[in-house]
C-alpha cells in the first residue's frame, strides 16, 4: 500500500496548498473523507474541454492552482488529496472510442480509493454535465462512462500515471491540442503492463 500513499512530482500532496485543502476536506472516517475529496474535485475543478479552458495542467498542485484539468489531471488531484489524508489512492484508466466507428480511441482517467469499509472502489472525478452523472455511491460503481463495444477497462490500479498520459499533458499547451492528441495505449500491450 505504500506506493498508493506516496507523494510524487505529479501527485504532489506535500505541496502546501494541496495539503491545506486536503486537511480542510478531512471528515471523521476514511469513507466520508474520500467522498468529500471526490465531490470537491468533481464539482470545483472544471473539466478543460467542457469549459474550453487553458492552461493544460498535469500535477495536483497545477490543477488546484488553475482550477481546471482534463480527467487525467483531475484524477491526479484527487489521488493527492486522498493520500494527504492517509487514504490509499491509485489511478485507473478506460480505453474509450473517440468516434462512433471506433477507429480512434483514447484513454480516460479515473481513480481507485481504498477504505476499510469498501476495499478498492473506483470513482470518476471527471465532472458531470448533461450526459455525465458520476457519483460516489459505496458498493455501486457510478462512473462517467459506461463501456460499449470496442471499449475496455485498462487492467490494474496504477500508483503513478501512465507515461502516455504524462507525455500528452506535458507536450500540449492548449486544451485544443490535448483534444487533438488524446493519449492512447495499444490494447495488445495493456495486460503486459499492469
Amino acid at each position: 500500500m505504500e506506493n498508493y500513499l506516496r507523494a510524487t512530482d505529479v501527485i504532489d500532496w506535500q505541496q502546501p496548498d494541496v495539503l491545506k485543502l486536503a486537511h480542510g476536506l478531512s471528515s471523521g472516517t476514511p469513507l466520508s473523507t474520500a467522498k468529500r475529496c471526490y465531490e470537491w474535485v468533481r464539482d470545483e475543478i472544471r473539466h478543460s474541454n467542457d469549459y474550453q479552458m487553458n492552461p493544460v495542467t498535469c500535477s495536483a498542485s497545477e490543477v488546484l492552482q488553475a482550477g481546471t484539468g482534463f480527467c487525467y489531471a483531475k484524477s491526479h488531484l484527487l489521488a493527492a488529496l486522498l493520500r494527504a489524508n492517509g487514504i490509499p489512492a491509485g489511478l485507473c484508466y478506460q480505453r474509450l472510442r473517440v468516434d462512433e466507428h471506433g477507429e480512434r480511441c483514447c484513454l480516460h482517467g479515473l481513480n481507485a480509493v481504498y477504505t476499510p469499509e469498501l476495499g478498492w472502489y473506483r470513482v470518476d472525478p471527471r465532472g458531470n454535465n448533461a450526459t455525465v452523472n458520476a457519483q460516489f455511491v459505496p458498493s455501486v460503481e457510478q462512473l462517467a462512462f459506461k463501456l460499449s463495444d470496442g471499449e475496455t477497462d485498462v487492467p490494474g490500479i496504477w500508483a503513478d500515471p501512465l507515461p502516455e498520459v504524462l507525455a500528452a499533458l506535458r507536450a500540449c499547451h492548449t486544451y485544443i491540442e490535448v483534444m487533438q492528441n488524446l493519449p492512447d495505449v495499444d490494447p495488445q500491450t495493456i495486460p503486459l503492463r499492469a
